[in-house]
């Protein structure tokens, strides 16, 4: 993984009454002078308050001598509260649900955590009886039958032994990443979870998250672009964040996905001779590209400006763009292996090019999520995962308040072409409009594919943004139901984004599901506007009016 933090990283190993626990200080990662001068603790400080905590309470966190744990991200509320997220690992095998986040106050105390999983991690070996070869075999037969008729080549596969312990009682497991290419040369992978003893599938699901200047766009009109200046040409490249750029990937596909890598496509930086780029057309292919570093702009200012985040991982590193991706490729996708998205041309019949601003906010969502909550991508866990790229990239689409492609509740609606048969890829106000996604959350919900089982949680948005019943947003109509016939008031989508990230920043864990969505909504809404207040009420009667209660 490339994903390397810009700070420095310190461990100590810390051990009282048995119990082994492992900090990552981020020692560099400190709040800037101003948070500092007002008297807020920094983030290493709260690391080491954390680490106290997990000390102290080590036997009601299931910590014990075999595991250890390692900082994956930090948040210093603005009243110095502090919230510390951890991944654990059990005989230094990554557990699978054994995530957790740290609440303290602001004076360090402790205030409590939410955990993925409780289940008690026990294993009576971490030798596994099912070989890693065979396991790769397995996960390779999955890969082509999830494919059939494709023509898959340069199929690879890398187990890893892990613990499970999402899916019941903890055992030892593989985690395995099949990959390869279609007969278009287009990247496919799934992520097979294996018995380590017995063989047996525990879980599997795709492991490509898909979607699906001044500059002239293709969907968003004329657009300001910052870049570099390099001798007598420009780059597409933003200085102001965090150096993001976008290349061409010349039609060509990668030959290295999750760290299966022969090659990659290429990210060749565009270049201008007078900083003003592309024609509004498909004809000149710079277009393309000044949608997508429009795209990462308005990402990276939306999470900056309204969330306080300083990047996709938070840290001030950039990340980058590839477009004309593959060949007809009717997709985008967020890699945390390169940092970078990267965008299909279409096939020009059911989709053009992918570089809508909504596509882009909802796939780089993904690398904001990878980076805090991790939610699985299978399951309620998985649509959740879906949802929140849908929520959140929807929320990057109103707060860019482009005239061209105004704020609106439907998804990837600028790339869809006559041929796909429907306006947009999904309906946030009744997501069933496509054909597939849920309205209301039922038991079986988990089944669906989870770009379906989002549906719930979109609903939700937009029933908590806007409100129950028929009506006209931005030119846009829309008629949204209940479960129970209810009558739902909105809050306003601001209001709507705040809550969600600090949900899923703050509260949610790798194993939340739609009634753990629900309770981190929740306190994410007492947080923000206390207990009892109108948003509070509305979080909480949005989700009975998609059932979940």
């Amino acid at each position: 993984m490339n994903r390397t933090r810009q700070h420095a990283r310190g461990t100590r190993r810390l051990a009282t009454a048995g119990v082994a626990v492992t900090t990552a200080t981020l020692l560099a990662a400190a709040l800037s002078p101003a948070a500092q001068a007002a008297g807020r603790p920094s983030r290493a400080t709260a690391v080491e308050n954390a680490a106290s905590a997990l000390l102290a309470h080590a036997s009601g966190l299931g910590l014990t001598s075999a595991q250890d744990t390692r900082v994956r991200d930090v948040i210093v509320d603005k009243d110095g509260t502090q919230h510390v997220r951890y991944d654990r690992t059990y005989r230094k095998l990554p557990v699978l649900g054994g995530d957790f986040v740290v609440h303290l106050t602001a004076d360090g105390g402790y205030r409590g955590a939410d955990r993925a999983t409780r289940n008690r991690i026990s294993l009576p070996s971490v030798t596994p009886k099912v070989s890693g070869p065979r396991a790769a075999g397995l996960a390779v037969n999955a890969l082509r039958a999830a494919h059939p008729g494709s023509g898959l080549k340069q199929v690879k596969a890398a187990p890893e032994l892990v613990v499970d312990a999402l899916h019941g009682a903890p055992r030892l497991a593989w985690r395995t990443t099949a990959a390869g290419f279609d007969s278009l040369g287009n990247p496919v992978a799934r992520t097979v979870l294996t018995d380590a003893r017995t063989g047996a599938r525990i879980d599997a699901w795709d492991s490509i998250e898909t979607a699906t200047g001044d500059g002239a766009s293709l969907y968003s009109g004329q657009v300001p672009l910052e870049s570099t200046q390099s001798g007598g040409s420009y780059q597409l490249k933003d200085p102001t964040r965090g150096n993001t750029y976008t290349g061409d990937a010349a039609n060509k596909t990668d030959l290295c996905i999750f760290g299966i890598c022969i090659s990659r496509a290429p990210a060749t930086l565009f270049t201008d001779a007078d900083n003003h780029w592309g024609t509004g057309s498909t004809a000149d292919r710079s277009s393309a590209a000044v949608d997508a570093q429009y795209g990462t702009n308005e990402t990276w200012d939306y999470y900056k400006n309204v969330q306080g985040r300083n990047g996709i991982a938070g840290d001030g590193k950039g990340s980058y763009n590839r477009v004309h991706y593959g060949s007809n490729y009717n997709n985008a996708f967020w890699d945390d292996s390169c940092f970078c998205m990267t965008y299909g041309d279409g096939d020009g019949t059911t989709f053009g090019p992918l570089v809508a601003l909504d596509v882009a906010g909802h796939e780089m969502t993904h690398g904001v999520t990878s980076k805090t909550a991790a939610l699985t991508y299978s399951g309620e866990s998985g649509g959740l995962n879906e949802a929140t790229s849908d929520i959140l990239g929807t929320m990057v689409e109103w707060y860019a308040n482009n005239s061209s492609d105004p704020g609106d509740y439907l998804i990837g609606e600028k790339i869809v072409k006559p041929g796909f048969g429907k306006a947009a890829l999904r309906f946030m106000d009744k997501p069933s409009r496509d054909g597939s996604s849920a309205d209301y959350w039922s038991s079986s919900v988990g089944n669906l594919d989870v770009h379906y089982s989002s549906g719930v949680a979109n609903h939700f948005a937009y029933l908590l943004a806007e409100g129950s019943g028929a009506k006209t947003v931005n030119g846009v109509a829309y008629d949204s139901p209940t479960y129970d016939g209810s009558t739902v008031t909105g809050i306003g989508h601001d209001k709507v984004g705040r809550i969600w990230y600090r949900a899923l920043t703050v509260y949610m864990t790798s194993s939340t599901n739609y009634q753990g969505a629900r309770t981190a909504t929740l306190s994410a809404a007492k947080d923000l506007y206390g207990a009892g207040s109108t948003e509070y009420n509305a979080v909480a009667a949005a989700w009975s009016a998609v059932n979940v209660k």
